[in-house]
């Protein structure tokens, strides 16, 4: 029997994926699910490039702007909820579209992985930042990279995210990334995604997102990120994409 098609839109930020789905979506009778991690938080607007009602152009899209910054969020959680997103477009006789940068979303949902859900140890998360502002991130990398080799070919050596990721699932399972990963990819992928990737001149990429960075300080960026501190007090997750940039053309508030 045949698997019902999933489209996939995939590329790096300031790419033109949001566009592009959007224009497809209206030629194929389609609806689009976000899948980038920051666009889900309500408040954080101008920082994470949410499309905006008028840019959507009466396309339906799902997954952006319905999880309170205070609220700790995972990409098992994603996973379960964009596949409901998905059955409901088919319900509806339209197409889903898969659009965004954030390459775990996009891996949960294509290979089937199954996250398990763990409580953070906090301790232990400390203990490896206070690794990285005392010794530096490179000392995390090399701890990553003695665990789990193969998972650190992907992860660059400034990713403080995805190396404290690392090193959090083997203190936790004792198993490597690698291993989990291999071992929740079993169940059979219910849809056949057909993913697409944008591939974009670096230079012209990065012009375009000084550009776009640019224009979100324009538009109250700064002003922004100060008020979702002082309204949300706590960020579980989201502080994982709001910080101070340092070493930019100009010091700019940066999600």
């Amino acid at each position: 029997m045949d698997k019902p098609t999933v489209i996939v839109i995939a590329g790096p930020t300031a790419s033109g994926k949001s566009n592009m789905a959007v224009e497809l979506a209206k030629r194929i009778n389609g609806e689009i699910i976000s899948a980038d991690s920051m666009q889900i938080y309500k408040d954080m607007d101008i920082g994470t490039a949410k499309i905006s009602k008028e840019d959507m152009q009466g396309i339906k899209h799902y997954m952006i702007d319905f999880v309170s910054p205070n609220t700790r969020y995972s990409v098992s959680s994603y996973k379960k909820k964009a596949e409901k997103c998905i059955e409901e477009i088919f319900r509806r006789g339209k197409t889903p579209i898969i659009c965004g940068g954030t390459g775990l979303y996009i891996d949960s949902l294509i290979y089937g992985i199954e996250f398990i859900e763990e409580d953070i140890d906090e301790t232990y998360r400390n203990e490896l930042n206070e690794i990285a502002n005392n010794q530096g991130l490179e000392k995390l990398y090399k701890m990553a990279l003695q665990i789990d080799p193969e998972a650190m070919k992907k992860i660059s050596k400034n990713d403080k995210k995805r190396i404290i990721r690392v090193l959090e699932i083997y203190h936790k399972t004792g198993k490597t990334k690698t291993q989990q990963d291999l071992e929740s990819r079993r169940n059979e992928v219910r849809y056949n995604y057909k993913v697409f990737a944008i591939n974009m001149d670096r230079k012209l990429l990065y012009d375009r997102i000084n550009k776009r960075v640019d224009k979100m300080v324009e538009a109250g960026l700064i002003n922004e990120v100060k008020s979702i501190i002082e309204k949300y007090k706590e960020f579980p997750t989201a502080m994982q994409g709001l910080r101070l940039q340092r070493g930019c053309r100009v010091s700019k508030w940066e999600y």
